[in-house]
Formats: C-alpha cells, structure tokens, sequence
C-alpha cells in the first residue's frame, strides 16, 4: 500500500511535506506542544511517531502469512486516520489526532483498495487470513468474533468468507485430505473438475514420494459418483476396507506396514520324478488358501498356509505375527475361506486394511485410499 507521511497544520489544515517547519499561513509545524522547536517534523520518523503516540509494534501474524498474495494498490484519494484512533495491521495510518491548543497533525496519504477493482480471488483470501483491526489478532475461519478482544468480523468480511467456502466446497463435490499420521490433516485437495490425475505430474502432485508412478491414478465422476481409476502404475491403489470384503487369489493387501499376496491352495507335486524317486519334504497337509509377505523390491517374505478355514494377522497372537510393526494391532485382519469364497476382514484395527483395487473403484464419503505412501480421506459435499 502506497503511502506518504506528512503534516498538517492545526490553524488551517494545510497538507505539508513530513520536514517543513512552519506552514505557509505563518503557523509552527510542531508535532505535539511540549515538544516545541527543538524537535519538528523534520526530526521526526514513523518509528519515534509511534512512540510518542504511545502505541506498541502489532504482533507479527503468523497464521497463512506465507500464503498471502501481492495485494494490488490502484490509485485512490488520500485518507486521514489518527492514530489514537486506530493503528490497523499492515500498514496503516500514523497520526496523533489535533489537540486542543491547535497542534499539528501527523496524516500518511495512502492509495487505498477498492473493493470494486479488487480481484474475487484476491479478496477471498484476505477475508480468509483476516486480522482484527482492533487488536491485530488473526481470527480463524469460521469465527464471527475476535478470540482476543471479542471485537466483531465486519458484515462484509463474513460475505467474503461464505464466498470463499461457496467457491471451494461445490455441491455434490468431493474432496481429498491428507492425512499426515496421528489423525494430523494437511492439504486438501478440491475435486471441482470432470477429472483429476494424481502424480508425480498432473492436477494432483505428489513429486517427493518415490512410491508414486508419474501418472497413478485418475480421479474423476461417473453418474455423480467419485471414482478412482488406477491408471497403469506400479505399486497400485489401495483401498480401506469397511467391514468385510470379498477377496480372490491374486489379489493384494495392505496390514499395518506389511504388503501381502493371497494364493489359492498349493498344487499338488507328490508325483516322483522321471527316475521315479520321491522328492524328499516335511510332512504335508491340506491348505485351502496361502498368505505370502510381498519385500521391497518385489522380494518375498514370509509365508503360511491355512490349515484351517483362517489365518488371522496381527501383532500377536496370531497365525502371522509382527511384533515390531507399530502400525499393526495385536489382531489386525483375518481371511477366511467360506467354502465359495475367500473374505477378508478387518478386526476394527487402528489404522485399518486396505486391499488393492482392481481396474477402479467407486468412493464415498469418509473412505481412505493410499496412493504410493500417500494416505487420502475422502468428503464429498452433499448436493442441494
């Protein structure tokens, strides 16, 4: 905000430049009486001002400073604010109000904004980092006063504020938080468009995880439906599951910090060889389904077999236990053959089961997806 210092004179209110003496009707140029001659305007910066006026430096706003854009300044008529009046953040006026003896007055000539030239865009986000102008405290979205001094939001800052949730959140939209661990949200992601493509590149960019292909999924709405498509990527979409799902040999899941593959049961190779000897093994029983525990790098891990009609999972107690994985719980999932299918459960673990889409998937609200080691929840907006 353009703004210029000055004084004007207590006897006839003429503007003069911040450093001249007297005014041209003949009358001294002292900022306050008292301070007389031996110190004038001339000698006098914004900084001792402020002093004087007895008004403290406004604390530094840290909540979406770094977020804030380069606000415009077209040209506009000067304004005169006294200081013992207000003393706004960002820039303001500097003045001591003219007292009674006619002493001179300290003004600062600035270019305010209109409102009307002003960007929607620029002007949502300042209603959305909005300081109170009473005593410069940031008040958080969704506030209709100040925490501080319970100082009202102005009517039209809340106007731009509902403007600003209206723009964002469209009816029937949906949206992707970031889940950063220990219920911690972080960005989010607005689903406005027909389609949305997650990547190391595209609307979605998530170009720090090495676990992300370039283009992994696509997120678009198919008869008003969130869908996620896996777009061909290497490591897949995971989705959380609720309850029970049905499963098939093939397919792959995610428990705790631990990748599994689920087979059908073993193929029989009891047979000898050519020369007709017997291979020589332990003893063998019947499986109706194995588990195998998939490495980094594709390597394989640990595997079980199901003697049973189950395997359960977790971090003990079960028939594949992980002790030292903090993300498992003690009983984490278990899959159980029905006889016509296989069913993977998740026994209401902490940080859930996700199983490997196949293709795509329809998503509601409240479902989580992870995409590379990107954990994404799901909240559509409700249509009108």
């Amino acid at each position: 905000m353009a703004g210029e210092i000055g004084v004007v004179c207590g006897r006839c209110d003429r503007y003069s430049p911040l450093g001249a003496k007297a005014c041209t009707c003949g009358a001294s140029l002292a900022l306050r009486s008292g301070i007389g001659e031996a110190r004038n305007a001339a000698e006098t910066g914004p900084e001792e001002l402020r002093a004087e006026a007895g008004i403290s430096e406004p604390p530094a706003v840290i909540f979406g400073q770094d977020k804030l854009k380069p606000r415009k300044s077209p040209s506009g008529p000067e304004r005169v604010v006294p200081v013992a009046v207000s003393a706004q953040h960002g820039g303001s006026a500097l003045s001591s109000s003219r007292g009674l003896d006619g002493g001179a007055s300290a003004i600062v000539r600035e270019a305010p904004q209109s409102r009307d030239d002003a960007d929607p865009e620029e002007l949502m986000e300042q209603a959305k980092n909005y300081v109170c102008r009473s005593c410069s405290t940031p008040v958080p979205l969704g506030h209709k006063f100040c925490g501080r001094c319970g100082a009202a939001i102005p009517p039209d800052i809340l106007a731009l504020r509902t403007q600003f949730f209206g723009q964002l959140q469209m009816p029937g939209k949906a949206k992707l938080i970031l889940i950063r661990g220990d219920g911690i949200e972080g960005l989010s992601y607005q689903l406005n468009a027909e389609q949305h493509v997650v990547g190391r590149s595209g609307q979605i960019v998530f170009p720090d995880d090495p676990f992300v292909s370039p283009h992994h999924a696509n997120l678009f709405y198919r008869g008003g439906k969130l869908v996620v498509r896996d777009e061909g990527s290497r490591n897949g979409v995971f989705w959380r599951v609720h309850g029970s799902v049905d499963i098939n040999p093939g397919d792959q899941f995610l428990a705790g910090e631990q990748l599994f593959d689920i087979e059908g049961p073993p193929k029989t190779n009891d047979g000898p060889a050519s020369d007709g000897t017997y291979f020589y093994s332990s003893p063998k029983h019947q499986a109706h389904f194995k588990i195998i525990q998939i490495l980094e790098r594709g390597g394989l891990g640990m595997a079980v077999c199901a003697r049973g009609r189950g395997l359960q999972i977790g971090r003990e107690g079960g028939d594949l236990n992980f002790p030292g994985d903090l993300y498992m719980s003690a009983a984490h999932c278990k899959i159980e053959d029905t006889g016509a299918k296989l069913v993977l459960t998740d026994m209401t673990s902490r940080n859930g089961t996700y199983v490997k889409i196949r293709n795509e998937k329809e998503l509601a609200h409240g479902d989580y997806v992870f995409i590379g080691r990107k954990l994404l929840r799901v909240e559509v907006t409700a249509p009108n």
